[in-house]
């Protein structure tokens, strides 16, 4: 009896001690875990925006915008009428969120479709996670869709000279990259990735609590454990404090006067809310056409990360916001004579 007692214990520590090294020598463990919670949630996200999706949108699922790239998908929404009176329409451009490390287009299905009940194309796409892709992988691809998109502009009744990029958490970091080397030749030639748009194609950004820090990361609390988990996965190694290439990502280092208008909005108890201000204070320095949805501190009910996928009141803001901006930008010409946009706190 003891010793079948002592057998279960030296199976039991042996296992933990395999646990900690798998923790220890991979990203890969952790991952695991940060897909299963945030995809089990992502999907009653969606699922619960399914009551305010009227009837009139119709979609395009699974376009390969890249053939020799399996994971190269995206799907379009339109209104109903849209393909028939051959209108061609403005385009947002939609990438996940996730922390980098998991989700999909279909996360993200009924939100599309709610921007395409505006009068827009929306479309969202999938681009290769990590630890699966690494930096920057992700960017080429949304690129890659970018310039699939405007190639076949006519086929899906959108108007090329109209791109709207768009973009939650991981997806904001995507985007605001992306944005930023289709603006800024320079940024392209560090980053080594090539623009899909003309710079004249885009005309504003959303960007919701996105990392446009990596350098800069909160190291604390319980979040950082998530972050740690992100970093390693994303650039394939732990510390990229010596990797000069990693750096690059940290988009807000590289902007410029010429960073398209942008609107740009965290909830109040999002850790990475200092991003999104910092980025915001960044863009108003060099005098970009800008808007934004912040929060008092003191805000309740406290609004956490993503908070915009939850339809209620705030959520509504947001969206309601994120149209207006949209519309603004669309039909006003930015530039130094244009009226500024006043942040909102």
């Amino acid at each position: 009896m003891k010793r079948t007692i002592t057998r279960i214990v030296i199976s039991i520590l042996a296992l933990v001690v395999l646990l900690v090294l798998a923790f220890k020598l991979s990203p890969y463990p952790a991952v695991w875990l940060v897909r299963y919670a945030f995809e089990k949630e992502a999907v009653r996200v969606d699922e619960a925006l399914e009551k305010f999706v009227p009837e009139n949108i119709r979609s395009i699922r699974n376009v390969q915008y890249d053939p020799s790239d399996p994971n190269s998908l995206l799907d379009i929404y339109y209104p109903k009428d849209a393909m028939a009176a051959k209108s061609k329409l403005p385009v947002i451009v939609w990438t996940h969120g996730g922390g980098l490390v998991s989700g999909t287009k279909d996360h993200i299905s009924n939100y599309s479709k709610l921007l395409a009940s505006q009068g827009f194309v929306a479309v969202s796409i999938d681009y290769t996670i990590a630890p699966e892709a690494k930096y920057p992988r992700p960017i080429r691809q949304l690129n890659e869709a970018l310039a699939f998109i405007s190639s076949h502009a006519d086929q899906f009744a959108i108007d090329s000279t109209q791109f709207i990029l768009a973009g939650d958490s991981g997806g904001s970091m995507i985007t605001a990259a992306t944005a930023n080397l289709i603006s800024s030749p320079s940024y392209a030639s560090i980053t080594k990735v090539n623009p899909g748009l003309r710079s004249d194609q885009l005309k504003g950004l959303l960007l919701y609590c996105g990392i446009y820090e990596v350098d800069n990361l909160n190291s604390e609390g319980a979040f950082a454990s998530f972050l740690n988990t992100v970093t390693w996965a994303y650039f394939g190694e732990k510390d990229i404090s010596n990797n000069e290439y990693a750096k690059t990502a940290s988009v807000l280092n590289y902007l410029t006067d010429s960073f398209p208008p942008s609107f740009i909005s965290a909830g109040n108890k999002d850790p990475l809310l200092a991003q999104s201000k910092r980025f915001a204070e960044k863009l108003s320095t060099l005098g970009v056409h800008l808007d934004t949805l912040f929060f008092p501190e003191s805000y309740e009910p406290g609004l956490g990360h993503e908070y915009q996928f939850t339809f209620d009141e705030d959520g509504k803001q947001a969206f309601e916001r994120s149209i207006q901006f949209i519309n603004q930008v669309l039909s006003t010409k930015v530039g130094p004579d244009s009226p500024s946009m006043v942040p909102a706190y």
